[in-house]
């Protein structure tokens, strides 16, 4: 489980204080053909991840997997910089991480398919027709930070074999955690979801299960 989940509990004593975000609607339901890629949205427990396997995968993001050699899928998170690099963290380190601060993206490399790894329980599976895949490989992508070569600027090796932390300019807080981010990657690949009030994972899983079923 990545290392910023476990700010979670903390978020369950500061919701009543921080209040909710703002709405934003929902996007026009994508409707991929059979036969179309497809893309995993992973419960890992507190935190949520977005997976796509290497093939599909073209552009900054091919730079990205580029780092991960013989991987057949990604997984990409979210979460605060601070907070994911201080191996030493403790209680007030997750308080401090509720608050705005520059984010980090978790890459983790699988050479199993997701619902193996992972468990199929724990594992959504999505079509997801091309044109939408280019815009969320767009959305993704632009949370990485690059040098002046354009290449994904690594912090340092993750907290599991075969994962990376890269730095982003993103923004973490309260409000806007890896469950929310989760959301916000299906809806820039035209799902009809939204993110707004999305806090938690059981939200996001609930919100891709959901575009699963066709409900």
């Amino acid at each position: 489980m990545m290392k910023r989940a476990f700010a979670g509990a903390s978020l369950l004593l500061l919701l009543a204080l921080l209040g909710c975000g703002t709405a934003t609607p929902p996007l026009a339901p994508a409707r991929p053909s059979a036969g179309a890629d497809r893309l995993y949205v992973i419960d890992r427990g507190w935190h949520t991840d977005i997976g796509l396997p290497v093939a599909e995968l073209d552009g900054r993001l091919a730079a990205v997997a580029a780092a991960f050699p013989g991987a057949t899928s990604l997984t990409i998170g979210f979460g605060d910089r601070a907070y994911l690099l201080d191996r030493t963290s403790d209680f007030l380190d997750m308080l401090r991480a509720l608050l705005p601060g520059r984010a980090a993206m978790l890459v983790t490399s699988l050479r199993l398919p997701p619902a193996a790894a992972f468990g199929a329980d724990n594992v959504v599976t999505l079509a997801i027709a091309t044109p939408q895949l280019d815009a969320l490989e767009g959305f993704l992508a632009a949370d990485f930070a690059t040098d002046a070569a354009g290449r994904p600027l690594r912090l340092a090796a993750g907290p599991y074999p075969g994962s990376l932390f890269f730095a982003s300019d993103a923004t973490y807080d309260a409000l806007h955690t890896c469950n929310t981010w989760t959301v916000e990657a299906l809806r820039a690949a035209g799902y009809p979801v939204s993110s707004a009030f999305v806090i938690f994972a059981p939200q996001a899983m609930a919100a891709a299960r959901a575009l699963q079923t066709g409900d």
